[in-house]
């Protein structure tokens, strides 16, 4: 089965997804961002969660990161498409850009990382050269040409704390390692959906310049409104990622 997880602006799938199950489990890690909702959307089965609950009330650095995700992979979950609001660095990671980035660079701090934690007295090390699924970052690609989306194939996540912005200093830095897109929310997700053996791919929209990179302050109104534009196009996205998992 496939998860869809909803970074900030997607907190629903909408009204053509049919719930049949929805349940807020126990985990050993303590409570899920939200309740895990299990349905058919458009005919096609998945699970849903928003990464920062209910009308965004959970910041990036306090998300139960380990808990979302081992409640996926205990209903069943295989395969996990992360939607991510980013912030452009490079020259082509412009407002409304939708990116499938294939690298992470992990800036954040203080976040329960591993499930190797020592409790079990097993620690695990993963294979992490290459953070996001080829398979899937590849079905995100090919539907993006079948619905004529364009979208950016690659690219470097920038991971910071938050929830404050970055500033024009610490993006510049950014650039100079290489990131094309700066988020909160990329790490440590997709190493703890590896710990699982989940396939976990990206699809990030960006949301402003960062900052810096133009000479105007950032506007969370603009910001808002770009969210509220983009999500109408990732869901197109999704949708049709959804179906060809399913083949």
């Amino acid at each position: 089965m496939l998860a869809i997880i909803g970074g900030s602006g997607l907190y629903s799938l909408g009204e053509d997804f049919e719930l049949q199950r929805q349940a807020s489990p126990d985990t050993p890690y303590g409570e899920t961002s939200a309740e895990i909702l299990q349905g058919k959307w458009q005919g096609t089965e998945l699970a849903f969660v928003p990464r920062h609950g209910s009308g965004h009330k959970i910041p990036p650095h306090r998300i139960n990161y380990r808990a979302n995700i081992w409640a996926l992979k205990n209903i069943g979950v295989k395969q996990v498409i992360a939607v991510n609001a980013v912030g452009g660095i490079r020259a082509d990671m412009a407002p409304l850009t939708l990116a499938v980035p294939d690298q992470i660079i992990d800036y954040s701090s203080g976040r329960e990382s591993t499930y190797s934690d020592g409790l079990d007295d097993m620690v695990k090390h993963i294979d992490f050269s290459w953070p996001y699924s080829a398979q899937l970052r590849g079905i995100i690609i090919e539907v993006g040409l079948q619905l004529g989306q364009p979208l950016v194939a690659s690219g470097t996540y920038g991971v910071t704390n938050g929830p404050r912005l970055e500033t024009a200093a610490e993006v510049a830095r950014l650039k100079v390692d290489g990131c094309s897109m700066v988020g909160m929310t990329g790490m440590p997700e997709a190493a703890l959906a590896r710990e699982l053996e989940v396939e976990y791919a990206c699809l990030a929209l960006v949301v402003n310049w960062a900052a810096g990179i133009e000479d105007r302050a950032i506007s969370m109104p603009e910001i808002l409104a770009n969210m509220e534009q983009g999500m109408h196009r990732v869901k197109a996205l999704l949708l049709a990622a959804a179906k060809l998992v399913q083949q």
